[in-house]
């Protein structure tokens, strides 16, 4: 099925998909360089699909199906892009964040705290800009203005100084994050991309008196395996219902 399109007011358009239900939206964010169709957002999906809960996936500009160059993307532009896509709409909401839509989650939660009833973080990445870099690999930013890094998802992955700068702009984990809502944190023990201390350091952070961290011993940055996406879909069902 195409994807609906909404012009972000420059002309170029975002895609995303929307579906009705009963009770509070689920929005599913992805990570870095991913898209709306990746495993773990179809698997919640099809989940809320089944529980008659209404789900919002989308694509960041320049990712997916949504126009733009990926070049152009920064933290804080993608970040406005969710909220052109929630601000479509009124009603409560439940972010849901993988990597580095786990630092996205918490932004756009800061910006619209009166919509936001939970979070889930599936590997939270607040801060990556901070502590994801060597100072070398900082340095090749400043002077040559991009950085590609192997990957284990494909191409080399690029980083642009426009984001590094954008991300240094938005760290979070320096201060005491100002959101009360339920929060509900997943991070593999095995995770070589994202360090499980981070999701640690995030819920200490929040100012929310209901956090909860689960650590999955045999678990990597992924988490989608049968039992990760099994888990991801339990804790969602939980929080929706004390939302």
């Amino acid at each position: 099925m195409t994807p609906s399109l909404l012009d972000r007011g420059d002309g170029v358009r975002l895609a995303y998909r929307f579906r009705e239900g009963e009770g509070p939206a689920i929005v599913f964010l992805p990570g870095y360089a991913s898209d709306m169709d990746g495993t773990k957002a179809l698997a919640v999906d099809a989940w809320a699909a089944r529980a008659g809960r209404p789900m919002l996936r989308l694509d960041y500009s320049g990712c997916g199906a949504s126009e733009g160059a990926f070049e152009d993307g920064t933290l804080s532009r993608w970040r406005d892009d969710v909220l052109a896509l929630l601000d479509l709409s009124h009603g409560p909401l439940v972010l849901v964040g993988s990597s580095m839509g786990g630092w996205l989650m918490l932004l756009v939660a800061l910006a619209r705290p009166e919509r936001v009833a939970g979070m889930v973080g599936i590997a939270a990445a607040p801060d990556f800009t901070d502590w994801g870099f060597t100072q070398e690999e900082k340095l090749t930013l400043l002077r040559e203005g991009a950085l590609r890094r192997p990957s284990d998802y494909g191409d080399p992955m690029l980083t642009t100084r426009g984001f590094w700068e954008s991300g240094e702009g938005c760290r979070l984990l320096h201060v005491p994050i100002a959101l009360d809502c339920p929060v509900r944190l997943l991070h593999g023990q095995r995770d070589d991309v994202v360090p499980w201390n981070i999701s640690l350091a995030l819920a200490e952070k929040l100012r929310s008196a209901d956090v909860q961290l689960t650590l999955i011993k045999e678990g990597d940055h992924r988490l989608s395996r049968d039992a990760d996406i099994a888990l991801i879909t339990a804790t969602l069902a939980g929080l929706l219902e004390t939302s």
